[in-house]
């Protein structure tokens, strides 16, 4: 993600390119899509291509009434679901020309020659002269009349309200930042700055009286160390790590023209990647956070636990919850008792809930010691112990102790014992909470 992107997520595919899905825009202020230059001019490619401008004026009050969802950027393609006043989605295409491989070398060059340019995209400016110079290389990166192919399942052939909607949409994008339309035209961001990086370092030990190597002339990502350190004092500072964002950011959507090929289910795998964006955004949190390098590495989940652990997070439609069941090995009667253990104390609850085990001898005693001081003389409940719990007679409330001597409140619902809380170091702090009801 870059830097001054608040909305946009990034997906680096196997083959170099990337995807970046942006959450759904809230209504823009006061009357205007585009504040920039080259926003406008997309606009006007927009408007000058589009026969109808009926269909536009229906699109951009689509746009503005919130009706474009989220936006996925690709090489070529922009994507989204655009719903009309009545709630009918259609999916929205609109599609604009890569540039070759020739082009792009052209556009480095003269990128790598003139800093300033890179300069202004990394500020998220697009400077007139930056498009002037590329123009002068052969390269037009800003759409022209007729560049902005338009497809929609609604079956209009030209631009509809729909596209137009989008294209809206992707204008105030590329306010934000123009590195959007450079991915449109064919390049990610990161391959876009490795290359320039690559060609830098190249420019830099010509000019020291080298010659350029082999590898720094053709396609290829990172630099050599020793190329690196001589072209150390040219380069620029590394850029301040970006914001951390607010929540995970929105998975793109699987709903193509092509159907799946057999045995994949779209609905699943759109639920396994919104869990991934869920577990990446927690640890990057955990990463920022003071003394985290301290911290022992967790141990990795069996396929088991993870089922659990992604039915706790997800809270899953009925349909998942049974697949989850099934990959937790648990009836689907079970799995909610494995949810709450998950949320009160992730993997450790989780074998609390599970295992039977019979303490040592020391850990006996020290159990039994830990009971004894819990309460005031006269003030503790009968407990009956089996095994490594403590069950309260005549109530249907369970302290268990576990391996690392912590205790944990369970409480009897419907003839099965339930994670009433979280683990305490204190017995009657524990139990205390499960006959609160937790």
């Amino acid at each position: 993600m870059s830097e001054d992107d608040e909305y946009g997520t990034d997906v680096v595919d196997s083959g170099g390119g990337a995807e970046r899905t942006f959450a759904p825009l809230p209504p823009p202020p006061g009357r205007g899509f585009a504040t920039s230059w080259w926003g406008r001019a997309w606009l006007q490619a927009l408007e000058d291509t589009a026969l109808d401008g009926q269909q536009l004026k229906k699109g951009r009050r689509l746009a503005r009434e919130g009706g474009v969802g989220a936006v996925s950027v690709r090489p070529g393609r922009i994507t989204a679901v655009v719903r009309d006043r009545d709630g009918t989605g259609h999916r929205s295409d609109v599609l604009l020309q890569e540039l070759g491989d020739e082009a792009w070398d052209r556009f480095l060059d003269m990128a790598v020659e003139r800093a300033g340019h890179i300069a202004a995209l990394l500020d998220r400016e697009m400077p007139p002269h930056l498009v002037e110079d590329a123009a002068g290389a052969g390269v037009d990166l800003l759409p022209g009349i007729g560049d902005l192919e338009p497809e929609c399942t609604c079956g209009t052939w030209d631009h509809c309200p729909h596209s137009g909607a989008l294209c809206y949409q992707v204008a105030r994008l590329l306010d934000e930042d123009p590195f959007v339309l450079l991915l449109l035209r064919g390049r990610g961001e990161r391959r876009l700055l490795d290359e320039l990086q690559v060609r830098s370092a190249a420019r830099a030990v010509r000019g020291a009286g080298g010659d350029a190597p082999e590898e720094a002339a053709g396609e290829g990502y990172g630099v050599a160390a020793d190329e690196a350190f001589a072209a150390g004092p040219i380069l620029p500072p590394l850029p301040m790590p970006p914001r951390v964002p607010e929540e995970p950011g929105l998975p793109p959507s699987l709903d193509t023209e092509a159907g799946p090929p057999s045995g994949i289910d779209p609905a699943a795998l759109e639920v396994l990647a919104a869990d991934s964006a869920v577990r990446a955004h927690r640890m990057l949190l955990e990463a920022l956070a003071p003394g985290h390098g301290r911290q022992p590495v967790p141990a990795e989940l069996t396929p088991e636990q993870d089922a659990v652990r992604m039915a706790a997070d997800a809270r899953p439609e009925p349909w998942i919850a049974k697949r989850l069941a099934e990959g937790s090995g648990r009836p689907r009667a079970e799995l909610g008792a494995a949810v709450s253990a998950w949320r009160y104390g992730g993997a450790a609850a989780l074998a609390v809930l599970d295992e039977e085990w019979d303490p040592d001898a020391d850990s006996l005693a020290r159990a039994r010691a830990r009971l004894a001081a819990a309460w005031e003389e006269g003030e503790r409940p009968q407990l009956r112990a089996a095994r490594a719990r403590w069950t309260v007679a005549g109530a249907d409330v369970q302290l268990r102790y576990d391996r690392d001597g912590r205790w944990w409140p369970y409480r009897k619902e419907r003839g099965r014992w339930v994670p009433a809380g979280p683990a305490d170091d204190d017995p009657a702090s524990a139990l205390a909470g499960a006959s609160a009801g937790g």
